[in-house]
């Protein structure tokens, strides 16, 4: 498979395996694309065709045999969901337990004056109405079905049997006659029409006889509808609140589900935020004036296009110039731009083939005509470009809680369902088991708390006690998400399984590697077969059998350099691994640092910051010199770095302002910097036709040189002749990916080479193009390295693939699909991009965890890459656990001391010597060790 040479080797079963090599090797190919996929094939292939049809299947793996295999569960960093509805809460059941807890055992309040709601007799409920000003029009409805699926034909039919004529039916009032059934699959609400009244003295006895059929009918609920106001009120037998005459709908699992239309929010629907058009994005440069594209979205047309005369009409009705400053411009024109005329007529000329037409109307303003094509819109690439421009706010209706408040009132204790969730595993383990419940709840409610207590236990064993609930499953690390799997695996007490992880140390600071080391000998014991692909130390000595990849990557590795106990692999000479572990390599700390905090003001200053769990904090960041951010995980160092320092600067740098204030903090300096730049680890592409050549750039240049060639130009071949996104030197079969994609209905889809081009994704005229005896396909086919040595002659290629070789990529291929690289892989494409990019200087660059996937022999190239940066004149913030990187940094920045609640402080700043001198940070004590 892939770089794989023929290899053979055995490994022991029911032991914790573990395989390391430098990145590239060869390691996930063996643990995911070979072990787990002939695994979890073998295991789909077993079950009938039937259940085979809803399960998505591996390819087979290029492998001759494969004996002594077990079903197998992959526990990768890639399966994070980026919904925002998911929440750590959902993905580890937990919030499903916590919501039955609440529909058994709590206790409902009225949402308006807190009070605790009491059940309603027909009496109440008749004097309640006969409250209401004389004359009102009302309509007593009952509730028989809400939003439950299916056709209902027997309810209805009992409806028409038992004398009622009308009847509600998804919020539209029918003949009981004209409905015989509904649609199977979708969700229906029912209620009976069963009375309609105008209040009066007179009719005290008929509503209680109609109040009375209803609650019957409907076992204890009734709603009324005020026709004439457009609302409606629900009354219950079983919960009401005396003052208010508010009552509670029926306490169900759904009320506190979020993502159930009833329970969500329906301000936010369930997300807990808004998404809104940001005037500060849409208008990122005030300095700029509209003629110079001030207005983002739309940036500046010829006065001959439609959007160029209705600008030229609007400045000209207000009498203002489109060449002023945006933000020089008087405030009420600002707004009209912004938000449109409102109700004032403007009249606009502008030209309709030849004729110029004149009308009278509004101006609709760019942000009501950004928020009206966002939701016409069904393509899905107009909303992503549309959501450049748009910033969440908390939703003002629920303040981020995302239920409705009926469902934020029921209580345990004197705690909602959001309460709880806001809480830290740790801090939920110390509250739950004693939260307050009478006899008949404890016994309800105990299997219900013993379940989530068992699962917050699990997720603190991995070290993620600092995590809250309500956190969203799109923020966490790859390791987090990992980690929050495994203690689900755990949970499940499996035995006979083949475990494989990818890096599950990612994102865990030393002081809590303990944790998951322990708790993968765990699932050992439990009589499972762990595999680990892992560069850390700590797990590498942990292990009872060692697989060492290499001895290079790419078409340099997918050799067995080493395999047996740790002993063995410290002497082994050949092993590079076994050199970084026995000390006989390693990466050196710099001889001098870099001088931080040249001149007063070659810093930026941050202060008063408080987004998530930051304790108000105040903090330098010096500039021109790589600062390290650390601390344990959870304590708040993407807060500081991404949520605060990351998005004050570029909000401050695109408005050219020196300082910047939000409610997440104040940041100054901000005039010593021309840009930031967040190196993530984020996809580079989300298609298959995505790659490193497209995305650094190289594939331009190599276009180019292709179209200069004396056969092209004879052809009249252009540049766009030789990309395989556009017709014309594509091949149309497959339209340039090379493969088709064939539906096999209960089997996985196969993609199978194209027939036409042989999967070369071009057609024959486009590949009879040479240079130096290789055609396009053959280039892309070609690793960095090879291409590195074959366009030596090339500056504008070479240039840039230099680069990738620099961040130790040269194993990669020019058109290796993106969706197939790591994330650390993804990472160091995109620092290739910024090195290939013209040598500025002042650019602050904020990387997180940039070690991620990489052995000690690739650290030493990523440093390398960091320090070109900063000797250009930049300045680097790197959020980091890896000890190799953390000792060679000029600056430190420690936050904590703890996770979570216990964390978001400045425990220690300083160079690395000074650092472990303090006797308070975890750091510096596992720094002390290695320095």
């Amino acid at each position: 498979m892939h770089n794989l040479k023929n290899i053979d080797v055995d490994l022991p079963r029911n032991r914790l395996v573990l395989f390391t090599g430098l990145s590239g090797s060869g390691k996930s190919t063996l643990a995911f694309d070979t072990l787990y996929a002939e695994g979890q094939r073998r295991y789909v292939e077993s079950l009938s065709t039937y259940a085979r049809q809803f399960l998505g299947q591996m390819d087979k793996p290029e492998v001759d045999s494969l004996e002594g295999l077990s079903p197998a569960v992959s526990i990768e960093q890639k399966t994070t969901s980026k919904n925002p509805r998911s929440t750590v809460g959902t993905v580890t059941e937990i919030y499903d337990h916590l919501r039955l807890l609440f529909a058994r055992c709590g206790h409902p309040h009225c949402h308006i004056c807190g009070d605790e709601i009491q059940a309603q007799s027909v009496e109440d409920m008749v004097n309640s109405l006969m409250r209401l000003p004389q004359g009102t029009k009302v309509m007593l409805l009952g509730p028989l079905v809400t939003e439950r699926k299916g056709r209902h034909e027997q309810l209805l039919a009992r409806i028409r049997k038992e004398g009622f004529v009308r009847i509600r039916v998804d919020g539209e009032i029918v003949h009981a006659d004209d409905v015989s059934s509904l649609e199977k699959n979708k969700k229906h609400s029912i209620d009976v029409v069963v009375d309609r009244l105008v209040i009066k003295d007179s009719i005290r006895r008929r509503l209680s006889d109609s109040v009375s059929t209803a609650v019957k009918l409907t076992e204890g609920f009734l709603t009324v509808l005020y026709p004439d106001e457009g609302r409606e009120q629900l009354y219950s037998e079983l919960a009401a609140c005396h003052n208010c005459g508010v009552s509670m709908p029926p306490i169900s699992t759904q009320l506190f589900s979020f993502n159930n239309p009833q329970g969500a929010c329906e301000e936010c629907g369930g997300l807990g935020v808004k998404q809104f058009f940001d005037p500060g994005l849409v208008v990122p440069d005030p300095a700029k004036s509209i003629r110079q594209g001030a207005i983002a979205p739309w940036g500046w047309r010829r006065e001959e296009s439609y959007y160029g005369h209705m600008l030229e009409s609007v400045a000209r009705h207000f009498d203002v110039s489109l060449d002023t400053a945006f933000g020089d411009l008087p405030k009420k024109v600002r707004t009209v731009f912004l938000y449109g005329s409102k109700g004032e007529e403007i009249t606009f000329h502008y030209r309709k083939g030849r004729r110029m037409i004149s009308s009278v109307k509004q101006f609709e303003g760019v942000i009501p005509q950004l928020d009206r094509r966002f939701h016409e819109t069904q393509s899905s690439m107009i909303r992503d470009e549309l959501g450049k421009y748009m910033n969440e706010q908390i939703c003002p209706v629920c303040q981020g809680a995302r239920l409705k408040s009926e469902a934020l009132a029921v209580k345990i204790g004197n705690w909602s369902i959001h309460e709880l969730t806001c809480m830290s595993v740790e801090k939920l383990l110390e509250r739950l088991p004693v939260v307050p419940l009478s006899e008949r709840e404890r016994k309800i409610g105990e299997p219900v708390l013993k379940e989530i207590v068992d699962r917050l236990s699990f997720l603190e064993d991995v070290g993620l006690g600092y995590l809250s609930l309500e956190r969203r499953a799109g923020t966490l690390s790859g390791g987090e998400a990992q980690r929050i799997r495994l203690a689900s695996q755990i949970g499940s007490r499996l035995a006979g399984v083949l475990y494989i992880l990818d890096e599950p140390s990612i994102g865990l600071h030393q002081r809590d590697n303990q944790k998951l080391i322990r708790t993968l000998i765990e699932l050992r014991d439990l009589g499972n077969s762990v595999i680990v692909v892992e560069h850390d130390t700590d797990t590498i000595l942990a292990a009872d059998y060692i697989l060492d990849m290499g001895p290079g990557a790419g078409i340099h590795g997918g050799e067995i350099v080493y395999n047996g106990d740790i002993g063995g692999l410290l002497e082994d000479k050949k092993s590079v691994t076994g050199a970084y572990l026995a000390g006989r390599l390693q990466i050196e700390s710099p001889e001098k640092r870099r001088r931080v905090f040249k001149g007063n003001k070659q810093k930026l200053h941050l202060k008063d910051c408080t987004a998530n769990n930051l304790k108000n904090i105040s903090v330098d960041f010096p500039l021109g010199v790589m600062t390290c951010v650390t601390g344990v995980s959870g304590s708040g160092k993407s807060s500081l770095v991404i949520e605060t320092l990351f998005s004050l600067t570029r909000k401050g740098i695109n408005k050219r302002q020196a300082a910047i204030t939000d409610n997440r903090g104040r940041l100054e300096g901000l005039e010593q910097i021309d840009k930031v730049v967040d190196i993530d680890q984020s996809p580079i592409g989300r298609t298959p036709r995505s790659n490193p050549a497209t995305y650094t750039g190289v594939f331009g240049p190599i276009r180019e040189l292709f179209a200069k060639l004396p056969e092209s130009r004879s052809r009249g071949y252009k540049p766009g002749r030789f990309s395989f996104n556009v017709k014309g030197g594509r091949c149309e079969a497959c339209e340039g990916e090379g493969v088709n994609k064939i539906a096999m209905h209960f089997l996985p889809d196969i993609y199978v080479e194209c027939d036409v081009c042989s999967g070369r994704r071009y057609n024959r005229e486009t590949l009879d193009i040479r240079y130096r005896g290789k055609n396009i396909h053959d280039v892309l086919a070609m690793t960095v390295e090879e291409a590195l040595d074959f366009f030596k002659n090339v500056p504008p290629v070479k240039n840039r693939l230099q680069t990738l070789f620099d961040v130790g990529l040269g194993y990669i291929s020019l058109g290796q699909s993106s969706v197939t690289l790591s994330g650390g892989e993804a990472q160091r494409v995109k620092l290739a991009k910024e090195l290939s990019g013209r040598n500025s200087s002042s650019i602050l660059y904020i990387l997180d965890e940039p070690t991620t996937g990489l052995h000690p022999a690739d650290i030493q190239h990523l440093l390398n890459v960091l320090n070109r940066l900063v000797d250009q004149g930049n300045s680097v913030v790197v959020i980091e656990h890896n000890l190799d990187v953390i000792k060679t940094a000029d600056w430190i920045i420690d936050v904590g001391p703890e996770g979570g609640d216990g964390g978001g402080q400045i425990v220690a700043t300083g160079t690395p010597e000074q650092v472990v001198q303090h006797k308070n940070s975890y750091t510096g004590q596992f720094l002390g060790k290695i320095l």
